[in-house]
């Protein structure tokens, strides 16, 4: 297909915009019109044109939109000619994973109103990353709300999860360690299990799973299984919904080996820049914990008041 000359804006797999940075992003895209795109391996920066005559879609990543809905950041960028794409984070509440996430209650009611405000279509909810670790020598996971945000996102007529399973890196054991956590990987044969429940749960409530950059384990499901890998920018979906034309080759600075499905777009975020005050415990990316840099954030939400019932006791959590 010819490309048009337009792109897919992320915002951004590198940080949450849409919590702390839309103060920043609007000043970029709404006032500048262009933004500094640095490379996050060699620190050089390009400059792209920010008009919605250059940009096709804004894919917008968060585990927190409270700051973005109630602002009314997406009706803005509407009515300036932008279409948007959510990518929303939503995992169990799990004090220890994710100290600075907002109670479940509330996102889940962001969930809700985006619905009705963007539409179902445009919002993918992630179940990112599942989790398994120990702590205080009890097994546990992040699994026990699987079943209460499946049955939310349904009711919000929200089709599609896409979940994965935890990378691990040295920097996240040295970091959990120092909580006295310990994460460990179950076996395939594990992973297999889970999916195949979260899959079976979710098709009764007219729900898709797809997985993110576990080619391994889809490869290890068995044939009847319907579970795909997930393309999380999916351009080829733009040009259905939005019309239009786009670039639907694969996006080669992603991990595509590994199962990656996405297409060719560009991430707005910068790491050192950006560093994430949600902290999560998982994360492979900037929290701001280990970049105490000055940041000028939309918004920065405190620890939750609600305190870690430690209801996780095995290895298994609600999808048993």
């Amino acid at each position: 297909m010819p490309p048009s000359g337009k792109i897919v804006l992320s915002a951004s797999r590198r940080t949450d915009i849409p919590a702390f940075y839309m103060e920043w992003f609007m000043d970029r895209m709404i006032k500048k019109g262009s933004f500094d795109i640095v490379n996050p391996y060699n620190r050089k920066t390009s400059v792209i044109d920010a008009g919605p005559e250059n940009i096709h879609t804004i894919v917008f990543w968060s585990k927190n939109f409270g700051p973005f809905l109630k602002r009314e950041y997406g009706e803005s960028l509407l009515k300036k000619g932008y279409r948007l794409y959510f990518q929303f984070t939503i995992n169990s509440e799990d004090m220890t994973l994710e100290a600075n996430a907002p109670p479940l209650t509330h996102r889940l009611k962001q969930m809700e109103s985006m619905s009705k405000r963007f539409g179902p279509k445009t919002i993918n909810w992630r179940f990112d990353p599942i989790c398994f670790y120990k702590k205080g020598g009890a097994l546990k996971n992040n699994l026990r709300d699987f079943p209460t945000i499946a049955e939310r996102a349904a009711g919000c007529g929200v089709k599609r999860c896409v979940a994965s399973f935890m990378d691990h890196y040295p920097k996240t054991a040295k970091r959990a360690a120092k909580v006295g956590v310990s994460f460990f990987d179950p076996d395939m044969s594990q992973k297999v299990k889970i999916a195949r429940r979260m899959e079976t749960f979710l098709s009764k409530k007219g729900i898709t799973l797809s997985l993110c950059c576990e080619k391994s384990v889809i490869q290890a499901l068995p044939k009847e299984s319907g579970v795909k890998k997930s393309s999380c920018i999916p351009n080829d979906f733009f040009i259905r919904e939005f019309g239009g034309t786009l670039s639907t080759s694969p996006d080669r600075g992603q991990r595509v080996k590994y199962g990656c499905g996405c297409k060719v777009s560009v991430d707005a975020g910068v790491y050192h820049l950006h560093p994430c005050p949600h902290n999560c415990l998982f994360c492979y990316a900037n929290p701001i914990s280990e970049n105490p840099i000055s940041a000028n954030l939309e918004s920065t939400h405190p620890p939750s008041a609600h305190g870690d019932k430690n209801r996780l006791t095995g290895p298994s959590g609600g999808i048993q």
